[in-house]
């Protein structure tokens, strides 16, 4: 099955949800917090398949960026001439 098929698939199985819950909220009141409880719960269900189907129908994500090795060896000392320790100050003078 594709994708479309599956989403269309959950997706009548929410309305069927839906109609379930409405009979229960007609047979036991939908003023109860549990009733009030597995209606949001259904409500975000349905969000979500919403979003899922905006998803499968948007185009694929890029690809990820090439990795960079970086290499093991050590840096050249000449990089850090001129630089300060973090919180030390430069090598060559005293910390006040």
């Amino acid at each position: 099955m594709s994708v479309h098929d599956e989403l269309t698939s959950v997706q009548r199985c929410l309305e069927d949800l839906f109609r379930s819950i409405g009979r229960l909220e007609q047979q036991l009141g939908g003023s109860g917090l549990e009733m009030r409880r597995v209606r949001t719960d259904a409500d975000h269900l349905r969000d979500s398949i919403a979003l899922l189907r905006q998803a499968a129908a948007s185009p694929a994500a890029p690809n990820r960026p090439d990795l960079v090795t970086i290499s093991d060896a050590p840096y050249d000392l000449s990089l850090w001439t001129d630089t300060d320790d973090e919180g030390l100050g430069a090598r060559d003078r005293r910390a006040p």
